[in-house]
């Protein structure tokens, strides 16, 4: 799909119209793949203004900007700096703030003073400072998998798709009625299947049923949730040899009708990419918000299918422990129709040994009946809650962190002098959590990081009070510390920050 602000429509005498682009606009969209290709190498910023120069000879900018918006899914951008961006601002900036930068010459100073901190000459700092904006970013290649005709193709494609996604009832006629059924199954949408009398006009060859995909009206005037699923729908139309589509389509409060056929588009010889990954903003906010917190569970999107008596069921997503083979599957009740939530809780009733949670929305009033189908519900309003969500996943972590350290010894003995419980905890195949009850004799625990007395006490004659903490960092460096807090508050040694010109070490006297 494009973007929303890409989209070319015809409105006259009322329909609704993709502006669809022939054979005679190759010549533009080989001029858009040629820019990509003649800028590997060269910064965001130059691409775009060379993009800019095409539009402005183009009489159709939007149509350039749809051929480049394809062409940036294929490309792979980098930073390329002398040191790494961020490390370099922050040294430039404490650097800039003893010295007070308001002349060049004073510029000069702090770029040669925070060069002096990273390594690194004025000129390579100064060069890192920013190399990480957008602009700035570097085009390191492309991997184009269409020619300038196959790009006209694809394009196409994916405006017919943008100009489904504000549908909210599509009819489809094809002459492979069950590869379309089987994909409006696959995404979860609502529809029923209806004989079309003779010498309907909809009708496509031997054809005599048509397949009817629907949202609750209701649902519609509060979210389009089914409009991204009918845009990839259009894909596995498209892909039978003869169809129809018919589609009603809320264009900003008008309803207008749109129709395709198998003579407006077809499906490019590749697999297309779309920016499409969530059926609703409950879900989408859902799981941003979750992989935010950086649990010990891998969020999957629509996992596999569950078997539910003659039907299946693809939940909306799944959680998988980072620490072994268990999976929890959850799904996200929003507002439906009496009918179609009906009809998911005897889907739900039939899906049997596997561990499930369902969100509900509150308006439904049926989490009691999902908890009698051996299903934990977990009631929401307006936003999926995620602290019932992790208070859920956390019984399950007791659990399976109990096992797993049931299954551990009672002391192990590292080969390494320096070990993380991290990195020993994914050797294990175990949490952090499971080591906490396991002994180490051979080592002493800093912080999250085991280390053998013999390294300390080598540490313990290489610092000393007074020692710049750089210094004191890169020793500990050289042995694989990198928690430094930690290994010099072990060893008696408190920072002592001298304003922004960096911290020394001092002797604890508490310890």
């Amino acid at each position: 799909m494009l973007t929303k602000d890409l989209l070319r429509v015809s409105r006259r005498g009322g329909g609704y119209s993709p502006e669809f682009v022939d054979e005679s606009r190759e010549s533009l969209a080989a001029r858009v793949v040629g820019c990509y290709q003649g800028h590997v190498g060269e910064s965001r910023g130059e691409l775009q203004a060379a993009l800019t120069d095409i539009e402005r000879e183009s009489d159709d900018f939007k149509l350039v900007r749809g051929f480049a918006k394809l062409l940036e899914r294929e490309a792979t951008w980098t930073v390329r700096a002398p040191v790494a961006p961020r490390r370099a601002r922050e040294r430039a900036f404490q650097a800039a703030e003893a010295v007070g930068v308001v002349t060049e010459s004073e510029r000069s100073e702090a770029l040669r003073r925070a060069a002096d901190r990273l390594n690194a000459t004025p000129e390579e700092v100064g060069a890192s400072l920013y190399a990480d904006l957008d602009r700035r970013e570097l085009l390191e290649g492309l991997d184009l998998r269409w020619d300038p005709a196959e790009l006209v193709e694809q394009y196409n494609l994916s405006l017919a798709q943008t100009a489904l996604f504000d549908a909210t009832e599509v009819q489809v006629c094809s002459s492979d009625p069950k590869r379309v059924v089987s994909a409006v199954k696959r995404l979860r949408l609502l529809y029923e299947v209806r004989r079309l009398p003779p010498g309907e006009r909809r009708a496509v060859g031997d054809a005599d049923r048509e397949i009817v995909v629907t949202g609750p009206d209701a649902l519609f005037r509060s979210t389009r949730r089914y409009g991204t699923r009918f845009a990839r729908l259009l894909r596995s139309v498209a892909g039978t040899a003869e169809w129809r589509l018919e589609a009603t389509v809320d264009d900003r409060g008008t309803e207008r009708e749109l129709t395709l056929t198998d003579a407006d588009i077809s499906v490019p010889g590749v697999e297309p990419v779309t920016d499409v990954s969530y059926d609703s903003g409950v879900e989408e906010s859902f799981a941003r918000r979750f992989e935010a917190l950086d649990l010990p569970w891998n969020l999957v999107r629509e996992p596999d299918a569950l078997a539910a008596g003659e039907h299946v069921v693809v939940p909306d997503f799944a959680f998988d422990w980072h620490h072994g083979a268990f999976r929890v599957y959850f799904e996200i009740m929003g507002f439906w129709t009496p009918e179609y939530v009906e009809k998911k809780l005897s889907r739900l009733a039939d899906v049997d040994d596997v561990e499930m949670l369902v969100a509900v929305d509150e308006s439904l009033g049926v989490g009691e009946e999902i908890e009698a189908r051996d299903h934990r519900a977990i009631s929401y309003s307006g936003a999926v809650g995620l602290r019932d969500v992790r208070a859920a996943l956390r019984e399950y972590e007791d659990s399976l962190v109990a096992d797993a350290a049931a299954d551990l010894p009672g002391e192990l003995r590292p080969e390494a002098d320096v070990v993380t419980l991290a990195d020993l905890a994914a050797e294990r195949g175990v949490s952090e959590a499971a080591l906490e009850t396991v002994a180490f004799p051979d080592h002493q625990r800093v912080g999250r990081t085991l280390v053998r007395p013999t390294v300390l006490e080598e540490l313990a004659g290489q610092l000393s009070a007074g020692m710049q903490l750089d210094s004191a960092e890169t020793v500990l460096e050289r042995y694989g510390l990198d928690d430094s807090s930690s290994v010099l508050s072990a060893l008696g040694y408190r920072v002592e920050w001298e304003g922004l010109g960096g911290g020394v070490l001092r002797e604890d006297a508490v310890t």
